[in-house]
């Protein structure tokens, strides 16, 4: 079974149901936790009662720097939301690891940035170095992957459309949110990868609700596409690609058509223009609920609330 192990500023603690047992573990960074295998399940089969779970302040359970690196397109559901048709090929984009962030903390929208959208996603968390060329097959990822994380793909979608640019769009602090555990694995906790479930919430509004079996490139075919040209060590970060159901999705094919021959200063206008009408985009205030698990519980990655604020916003003097 998958221990879950949560990080705060005062180190490691596996939790069990609602109480947690701290790690005794000179680790301070993700990596250093995983090559500490034996500490973590020393304290999962400890008989100290610990500490409630709801008295700790969880941080990310993925420590920085690190290498973020995320699948584009990845799920049947968002790729037809975003008009895809056909094969769609394997991308891959950075992220900047500043942009990782707790569980809790507020995803704050930057001053231009006026439609913003969320994206769950399951991040693997790497547990061995994969070096370029590495051939990754469905029985090899316990090897290659320690455990599994929450995360966001926040993304400021009239930077991403209109500069064509992933990694500015994706990459302000706190458009990673990360956590609240990470899932350590065993090897036969494989084999339940397909059933979890992704699920997303906007103040309580159901948005994403699918299972890993709607993914089209499923985790070892994507570390052995990504190996071709990059490597990835311990503690570095794979976000999977987000089901559909984004604030974002592709226009009508006929007004498509149209606005390819448009200028595009004119084309952006007028999309914009359209999308101000959408009520999905996060709004200041607004609370993302998360959560990726399994039916059974074998695989919980637990719970992710965050609101979202601006700069300067004060909450006790909403309006």
């Amino acid at each position: 079974m998958s221990i879950n192990v949560l990080r705060t500023a005062d180190g490691w603690w596996v939790v069990r149901g609602e109480r947690a047992v701290a790690v005794d573990t000179k680790a301070v960074t993700t990596a250093e936790l995983i090559a500490d295998r034996d500490a973590v399940r020393e304290a999962a089969r400890s008989a100290d009662t610990g500490t409630p779970v709801a008295d700790l302040a969880a941080l990310s359970p993925v420590t920085t720097p690190c290498r973020v690196v995320a699948q584009m397109v990845n799920y049947r559901s968002h790729a037809r939301d975003s008009g895809f048709t056909g094969d769609i090929p394997p991308t891959f984009f950075r992220k900047a690891s500043g942009s990782v962030s707790g569980p809790c903390e507020a995803v704050v929208r930057p001053s231009h940035v006026k439609f913003l959208d969320y994206e769950i996603e399951l991040g693997l968390v790497l547990g061995a170095p994969l070096p370029v060329g590495t051939m990754v097959e469905e029985g090899d990822l316990p090897s290659y992957v320690a455990g599994l994380v929450l995360t966001n793909d926040i993304s400021a979608r009239d930077v991403q459309l209109t500069k064509t640019q992933f990694y500015e769009s994706k990459s302000y602090p706190t458009f990673t949110p990360t956590g609240p555990y990470l899932a350590l694995l065993e090897p036969d906790d494989f084999t339940h990868l397909l059933d979890l479930r992704l699920k997303l919430s906007v103040n309580g509004e159901l948005r994403q609700d699918r299972t890993l079996a709607d993914m089209i490139v499923r985790p070892a075919r994507a570390l052995t596409l990504l190996a071709r040209f990059q490597t990835l060590d311990p503690g570095d970060l794979l976000l999977t690609g987000t089901p559909g159901g984004t604030a974002l999705k592709a226009p009508p094919k006929p007004v498509e058509k149209i606005g390819a021959l448009l200028p595009p200063a004119v084309k952006w206008k007028a999309f914009f223009k359209s999308q101000a009408k959408n009520p999905h985009y996060l709004h200041t205030g607004d609370v993302i609920t998360a959560t990726i698990a399994t039916a059974d519980g074998r695989i919980d990655l637990g719970e992710q609330r965050t609101p979202v604020t601006d700069a300067g916003w004060d909450p006790e003097n909403r309006t």
